[in-house]
């Protein structure tokens, strides 16, 4: 791009996206082009990005520059003096990249286009994983260069998020490690998936575990063209849009700008798909995402955004501390199944209505009615004190059996399973106790929740020979809520304080999540809808469909906005339960809408919730 630079391209680019309601890009200073050689910048390619700046200032466009632009759509490029020397460990490496940052900032951070900086473009891929001493340091040492320039902008890494707390993977680059560095967290999600609804809420679920304290923008996410029908492509961008703005996000960088046509140039040669993963084509006509993109702006405005957050929830997702934390002689290969047993119960509880926060088993808690930790075999030994002592001041807290996805130490790691459950095991050592049917079959011999007596759930089961197993208990103090169809307790509750546990013997998130196109899992949809009425930690506004949900943002003069989002891929149509009073108004004219509520497919409509 900077060594064939065309303004006018350029301007009539970032028009077609201001037209659309957009206000911000990611600029790329290609390394190997704007320092060609040890501490040296390359003028003219300087002298083009000030004129890029220029144009986006007139345009009314902000832009983010990334420094360490090495790797892009399917290659690595090196500066021709790089050599073999290490980016994250080499120290005179380390001077070159600060130079370079520094030099650039100096020369752009006061320009008014610029509202924020990034280190690199998924800098684990260009300069691979690394030990955590040397990504912690890296981060440190780029992102002191620019303060040293005098930026005062917001800076991340550009990293990806794809550390251990987000994917189970430990590649150096830890997000705990990172937060007293970066001013924001910018996941990029790309999931490929068996299952529709866990495409749609993966980037959503993303979002949820990068909350650590700092801002979340999702800065990368899109689809080729080449991949997907049009039509498809948009409704995958108004899924991700709208659940990662209920998942926290609150900010939104589309992969990317335009199309076009360089079938000799490396990549696109031999990636030639990259090509087409633009918000329009190489004429500058907008695709049908770019249209997205502007409908949810218009949402934004309307609501006034800048102005809201997200309603309370009563409702906690546990994340393991096995998931992102590399103990001593555990097995790594659990963890990317504790990410989809995660996900799977992810969107169960979304399409339950609930709106649960990830919580992390080693950080403080957040207060909640209703504590889920789905399939778990482990968690650490205070932890289970917590657990009981959320219980005894007035929580459910519900944990499904799950012996794990390997032979290393297989089994609960539940420290006195008997006394805390009220219950007498009968697990034998070395071994599970197989699931042999098909099915899973829960018939409810007290009601629960909204579950009456009488009551049946269906699970179908699935998984490995190690996690296709149950928990054979029979009461002690206990009381049997549900047994399955050989008539085995199958949910159990034992009442602590105020609160109380809550134990089902069958893995069945684990289930859902081994199998492919496994959503909506209804009977754990239902079981989880019961959970939260057990718990009084029902939400305020639901609907009746097992591929529909709901979910609230709240203004800060007390207004209150209704998502409903449909997870199927045919037309639809919802009568959702409303507060006594409560109404809902079209955003523009304020009036009421009556109900049922049309839904198009993968559709998402929004609502102001008045009286």
């Amino acid at each position: 791009m900077w060594r064939r630079f065309d303004p006018d391209i350029v301007r009539e680019e970032l028009r077609v996206l201001a037209r659309h309601g957009l206000t911000v890009t990611r600029s790329f200073f290609f390394w190997p082009h704007f320092m060609p050689e040890p501490d040296c910048l390359d003028e003219t390619c300087v002298a083009r990005f000030a004129t890029f700046l220029d144009l986006c200032h007139a345009e009314g466009i902000g832009t983010i520059p990334t420094f360490i632009v090495g790797h892009m759509s399917g290659e690595n490029w090196d500066p021709t003096w790089r050599g073999d020397h290490d980016l994250y460990r080499d120290g005179w490496l380390l001077a070159q990249q600060a130079f370079y940052i520094r030099e650039l900032v100096r020369r752009f951070g006061e320009h008014p286009a610029v509202v924020g900086w990034l280190i690199s473009n998924e800098v684990p891929i260009y300069g691979g994983s690394t030990e955590a001493r040397y990504g912690k340091s890296w981060a440190e040492l780029t992102v002191q260069a620019v303060r040293a320039a005098g930026a005062e902008h917001p800076v991340s890494l550009g990293d990806g998020a794809w550390g251990i707390e987000i994917t189970g993977n430990d590649n150096g680059f830890r997000l705990r490690d990172l937060l007293r560095t970066i001013d924001f967290v910018g996941p990029h999600v790309y999931p490929m998936s068996d299952d529709p609804v866990r495409q749609n809420l993966t980037a959503a679920a993303i979002c949820e575990l990068c909350h650590f304290g700092k801002p979340v923008i999702l800065e990368e996410f899109g689809c080729s063209t080449d991949f997907v029908s049009e039509a498809n492509a948009a409704a995958y961008y108004r899924q991700v849009l709208h659940t990662t703005l209920l998942a926290g996000a609150v900010g939104w960088i589309a992969w990317n700008n335009t199309d076009f046509d360089l079938p000799e140039q490396d990549p696109y040669r031999h990636h030639p798909f990259e090509q087409h993963f633009g918000l329009t084509r190489a004429d500058g006509r907008p695709k049908a995402p770019l249209l997205e993109l502007q409908r949810f702006r218009a949402i934004l405005d309307r609501i006034q955004f800048a102005r809201c957050e997200r309603a309370p929830t009563e409702v906690g997702l546990l994340v393991p501390s096995y998931f992102d934390t590399a103990y001593p002689f555990t097995n790594a290969a659990e963890r990317p199944v504790i990410r989809q047993i995660l996900l799977q119960a992810y969107c169960t509880a979304r399409l339950a209505d609930l709106a649960p926060l990830f919580v992390r088993e080693l950080d403080s808690w957040p207060p909640a009615r209703l504590v889920l930790c789905p399939s778990t075999k482990a968690l650490t030994a205070p932890t289970w004190t917590r657990v009981e002592a959320l219980a005894v001041t007035g929580s459910t807290v519900y944990l499904s059996y799950f012996p794990g996805a390997t032979a290393t130490q297989r089994g609960p790691w539940w420290p006195k399973l008997d006394e805390r459950f009220g219950v007498r095991h009968q697990l034998r050592y070395g071994l599970v106790d197989p699931i042999e049917d098909d099915d899973v079959v829960w018939t409810f011999e007290q009601p629960f929740g909204d579950l009456p007596a009488g009551a049946t759930l269906r699970f179908r089961v699935s998984g490995s020979e190690h996690a296709r197993a149950f928990l054979p208990v029979e009461p002690v103090d206990a009381t049997v809520i549900a047994r399955d169809q050989h008539g085995r307790p199958a949910l159990l509750t034992r009442r602590l304080g105020s609160g109380q546990l809550v134990l089902a013997t069958a893995p069945i998130e684990y289930f859902a999540a081994t199998r492919p196109r496994a959503n909506p899992d209804e009977a754990t949809i239902a079981l989880y809808r019961a959970l939260a009425r057990a718990a009084e930690a029902a939400p305020a506004v639901t609907v009746p469909l097992p591929d529909v949900w709901c979910d609230r943002i709240v203004r800060d003069d007390g207004s209150e906005f209704v998502w409903f989002v449909s997870e199927r891929a045919t037309p639809t149509s919802v009568v959702p339960t409303l507060p006594p009073g409560a109404v809902l108004r079209d955003l523009e004219t304020g009036t009421e809408v009556d109900r049922p509520i049309e839904l198009s497919p993968y559709g998402v409509t929004v609502y102001e919730l008045g009286s």
